[in-house]
């Protein structure tokens, strides 16, 4: 008897033939709808997460999202993301800066009063805790066929020695041809300086003695009161200063620099500010002699902090002005004379030289100041470290001391060309300061060419990279989803769990007291492949939980008690644990400030290990040069590598 179906089977049999249908006309969508559900569960399985971490969205309410252009931690847990204006004029334009205080235990946000415009500036832990923030921004940039206002520098003297001069904002110059250009910031111009001239006549006799008047002076950038190329000029000349007159009108005046209608680049502030981590609020403390955007601040090993590069009041790169900052005095002072492109990285390594990795971001020729090396501050003696290749590949390039920072070595990872190129390096290498020659050695390839690559010390001694884009900004969709773990111990990278958030440009990581790692911003040019739709700014935050933390089974190793002092010449602290046998290694690890791929903050110190009777004895080396002052984070993890929460330890030198 043949088999005869049931209207019921006939209906199954026909949706399944559709959609069978459905699915061989539209294959592909079809595939890959089915693929994006199957990679969202196989992720989700606690093997894979055992293995390869995992990813969360951080839930921010739309009040507190912004264009995170630096992240900070600050040693009560929380994190400082410093935006600025955020790359938005619009926002410059009104005076808007924003600053948000994220408490990542409690997942909840606070705005901070923001007094200055902080978008590109530099930052450093102090020894007390409290954040250096200096620099800024003064004028947005006018790109070429932009400009049609004449500008450039304009230098004011004041030669009167008894009164200081203020020139507000607006203020005119004249040239001896009736041109006229404006002020666009305030002048302040000091008394001039009052001495006394020796001269001998011809048989060598001593004179009566001379006065001697040296002007002040003062730089600020001018545009052409005109529109138009009439105003342009090469030559020096000096310029009357509309509204003086008298004695004031022959004391002070301006002296012109080269005044142009080519692109006008960002210029920088010289505010200086400290933030407050208890108060929760910026302080103002003296401001730095040079302007600068696009700064480096790093700390030394005295707990004094050195400004290098940026962007100066006129837009031009620092020539090597660099000055340094006194915690003790809240004043700066002037430092070494050495150039660096914009946002160089500095390390401080034992002896208390700056290594230099080559690694910067943004501005600066391509044929100076890009060389590696060791830089002795107290000579100023720069030692070049040859071996890199790429070498035309470092601008956007991530870099950092490994851990344990007792090895002395700083790998550079990925990087593209300078300025809006579209080249980037897969390239690694790793760095033996220890050696009296040091020479780069190639390290393990990354997956591909990688700009912008976000790297992260973790408690365990790995290194977490994310992140990145091909090519510059993130152009052509280029943006790169993956992740991955680096172990300086077998130099070499393994698979870790994709992010789903692509940052590139202005994007930050660092990690948290909790041993996980929070990611912020990106700044794409533009959002699609074909470079049609502007980018927007992604004010989504995502964080990353090591693999560790999702094999711990028995739990985490956990410290208890201890001091949250260790003073000078205290080389011992002492902690409670229940289960002392599980610790293995213990970090003191300093908290980062991070922005433009650059962290020369964070640093991961060895301390030796004594277990007894239910307690932990950490060695801490007394080298300040290795451990320098300010607070830092104490992890310890066991032998699977599963870290503890960290305890925050002051250290005093």
């Amino acid at each position: 008897m043949a088999y005869k179906p049931s209207q019921k089977t006939k209906k199954t049999v026909l949706g399944v033939g559709g959609l069978a249908i459905l699915a061989a006309l539209n294959a592909p969508a079809a595939l890959g709808f089915a693929g994006e559900k199957y990679h969202a569960y196989k992720i989700s399985r606690p093997a894979y997460k055992a293995k390869y971490g995992s990813w969360n969205r951080v839930d921010i309410p739309e009040e507190y999202r912004t264009n995170a252009i630096h992240a900070a931690l600050l040693h009560t847990g929380k994190v400082l993301i410093v935006a600025g204006s955020g790359n938005e004029q619009k926002k410059f334009d009104k005076g808007s800066f924003d600053t948000v205080l994220w408490d990542p235990e409690k997942n909840t946000f606070k705005k901070i009063a923001t007094p200055d415009d902080f978008f590109c500036s530099g930052h450093a832990q102090l020894p007390d805790g409290r954040m250096l923030v200096a620099g800024g921004t003064a004028r947005y940039e006018l790109l070429d066929g932009e400009v049609d206002r004449a500008g450039g520098g304009m230098r004011v003297k004041n030669e009167n020695p008894d009164r200081p001069v203020h020139l507000p904002k607006g203020t005119r110059f004249r040239s001896p041809a009736g041109v006229e250009y404006v002020s666009r910031f305030d002048v302040d111009l000091p008394k001039a300086k009052r001495g006394f001239e020796i001269t001998r006549d011809e048989r060598g006799v001593v004179q009566p003695y001379k006065t001697k008047i040296t002007a002040s002076e003062a730089r600020v950038f001018v545009e052409a009161a005109e529109k138009g190329p009439l105003s342009v000029t090469d030559s020096q000349a000096q310029y009357e200063i509309v509204g003086l007159a008298g004695d004031d009108a022959a004391n002070t005046y301006g002296l012109s620099e080269k005044i142009t209608l080519e692109k006008q680049d960002f210029q920088g502030i010289r505010a200086a500010y400290e933030f407050d981590p208890v108060a929760e609020k910026y302080v103002p403390v003296d401001p730095m002699d040079k302007a600068r955007w696009y700064p480096t601040l790093v700390g030394l090993d005295d707990g004094r902090i050195l400004a290098a590069s940026g962007l100066d009041d006129v837009g031009v790169i620092d020539p090597g002005d660099n000055e340094i900052y006194d915690p003790k005095t809240k004043k700066w002072s002037p430092g070494p004379k050495r150039y660096f492109p914009t946002y160089p990285a500095l390390f401080l390594t034992k002896g208390g030289k700056l290594f230099y990795s080559g690694s910067n971001a943004g501005y600066g020729p391509a044929e100076k100041g890009r060389v590696p090396g060791l830089w002795d501050l107290k000579t100023n003696n720069f030692q070049e470290v040859p071996g890199l290749t790429d070498p035309d590949q470092l601008e956007t390039s991530a870099s950092l001391l490994l851990p344990p920072a007792q090895d002395q070595k700083v790998m550079v990872l990925g990087g593209g060309g300078v300025g809006e190129s579209e080249k980037s390096t897969e390239r690694t290498a790793v760095v033996d300061l220890k050696k009296d020659n040091p020479v780069f050695e190639p390290g393990p390839d990354l997956p591909q060419g990688t700009r912008y690559l976000n790297s992260v010390i973790m408690p365990d001694d790995t290194v977490f990279t994310s992140n990145g884009s091909k090519d510059y900004r993130g152009r052509s969709a280029s943006n790169i989803l993956k992740a991955q773990v680096y172990d300086p111990k077998t130099n070499a990278f393994k698979e870790a769990a994709s992010p789903a958030v692509g940052r590139n440009y202005h994007s930050e990581a660092l990690l948290l007291p909790d041993g996980r790692v929070a990611t912020f911003g990106s700044d794409p040019l533009f959002d699609d492949q074909q470079n049609t739709k502007l980018g927007h700014f992604e004010q989504r935050m995502e964080v990353f939980t090591p693999p560790a933390l999702h094999r711990a089974g028995a739990g985490r190793p956990v410290l208890k008690g201890g001091p949250k002092t260790v003073a000078a010449g205290t080389d011992r602290v002492t902690f409670a644990t229940d289960r002392p046998e599980r610790v293995a290694k213990a970090r003191l690890m300093r908290p980062s400030a991070v922005t433009h791929t650059t962290d020369v903050e964070q640093r991961s110190i060895d301390l030796d290990v004594t277990k007894k009777d239910g307690k932990v004895t950490f060695g801490i080396p007394e080298d300040r040069t290795l451990v320098p002052p300010g607070w830092y984070m104490l992890f310890v993890t066991d032998a699977d590598g599963t870290p503890s929460k960290a305890k925050w330890v002051h250290v005093k030198r």
